[in-house]
């Protein structure tokens, strides 16, 4: 390159002196054209022989660099497969934790809310309840009977034999304390309300609608209704003190 140069810088020199023996010779328009016509000629020649050795010398370095380090340059990868398997990589990736992410918000949307979770479960003290008398509450939207039996009402539910019932089914199978029956309020005929202390078994229900009849045990003993009166899940969690859900 610095010997491209330097050739020229040469051929730039020679120029100069060429015009002006040009316009020497040949004085007037006429003798300008001319000099600068020759001047011009000359120059070409002078930068041909500059740009010749000047190409093949550049040619020759990058052939030759290349040849001697061919084991130290790799070439690139046309395809560019690393920079594709990143992309696609890292887009999986994130249409992944998206696709989680509105699984977790389906699921989440389809639990019950606060509200209604409140709703599920209850704590009813019984203390409160009179020996022969009934509380009826509020579960899930269902009435729920809450008897306080009498002695009299304990004896005649345990004396009945599950055999002889529509639906058998022992008054120890039904109570958990033998004082306090506790039962959802919705007759299984036709989801009616029964009427609690009522009907023709002492301390008993009775549906007017249909004309079921339940013992004080909750089991039908008369009527239409196929199967004895649901019970709750419950707990006594105190003495006094019961858990509902």
């Amino acid at each position: 390159l610095i010997h491209a140069l330097s050739m020229l810088s040469r051929s730039v020199g020679r120029l100069v002196p060429r015009l002006g023996s040009a316009l020497r010779q040949a004085p007037g328009s006429a003798g300008l054209n001319t000099a600068l016509r020759a001047a011009v000629t000359g120059y070409s020649r002078s930068m041909a022989q500059v740009a010749e050795p000047l190409v093949r010398t550049t040619g020759s370095l990058s052939n030759d660099y290349e040849f001697e380090h061919d084991d130290k340059i790799a070439d690139g990868d046309p395809s560019k497969r690393a920079y594709t398997y990143f992309v696609l990589g890292g887009a999986r990736f994130v249409f992944a934790s998206f696709g989680r992410l509105a699984v977790l918000k389906l699921v989440h949307s389809m639990n019950a809310s606060a509200d209604v979770l409140a709703l599920a479960s209850t704590e009813v003290d019984i203390s409160g309840i009179a020996e022969g008398t009934m509380l009826t509450l509020k579960w899930r939207g269902k009435p729920v009977f809450i008897k306080h039996r009498t002695a009299s009402e304990i004896k005649a539910a345990e004396d009945q034999n599950p055999a002889e019932l529509r639906h058998p089914q022992s008054d120890s199978e039904r109570v958990q304390k033998p004082s306090h029956l506790i039962v959802l309020g919705v007759c299984t005929h036709l989801g009616c309300v029964p009427l609690g202390n009522q009907g023709d078994f002492a301390g008993g229900f009775f549906c007017p609608c249909h004309g079921s009849h339940y013992d004080t045990s909750g089991r039908i003993r008369k009527g239409p209704a196929p199967l004895n009166l649901e019970l709750p899940p419950y707990k006594f969690i105190e003495e006094q003190k019961v858990f509902i859900g």
